[in-house]
């Protein structure tokens, strides 16, 4: 799969799925967005269902570079999205990754976790809350 030089380029076609997908959010989206659009996340500012280069991220906060994904069973050792978190990590982009379940569940230890990883108190790449920071080299 080839991809364009400059991930921030929108590609022709993703704008429309983009859309589609913010009418069409999943629950643990829905609520998960609740906490965090309009900078309520501790003035972060976040959009959702974004395109960067061919893909169409859930979450992403452009300032710092962050994309989140949220993820149900389907995606339980996915090797796509592994070459996904791959590419964004080679664009710069830092990715965490939750469970619907997760945020369903305990959506303050999600927030927490994203905080910590907002403000630099979590660097280094974690499986245990699927984090996995921007290559080095991109930051």
């Amino acid at each position: 799969m080839t991809h364009p030089q400059d991930p921030t380029k929108r590609l022709p076609g993703k704008t429309v799925p983009a859309r589609n997908l913010r009418t069409n959010d999943t629950e643990a989206e829905y609520r998960l967005w609740g906490d965090i659009r309009n900078r309520r996340l501790n003035g972060y500012k976040f959009s959702r269902q974004m395109p960067i280069g061919v893909y169409i991220v859930d979450f992403v906060c452009h300032e710092q570079r962050l994309v989140m994904e949220l993820d149900g069973s389907q995606h339980a050792q996915n090797e796509r999205d592994d070459r996904r978190t791959e590419w964004l990590n080679r664009q710069g982009y830092s990715v965490l990754r939750f469970w619907n379940a997760e945020v369903l569940q305990g959506r303050s230890a999600v927030l927490d976790t994203i905080l910590a990883v907002l403000q630099g108190q979590i660097v280094e790449r974690c499986d245990a809350i699927r984090f996995s920071p921007a290559s080095r080299g991109d930051r």
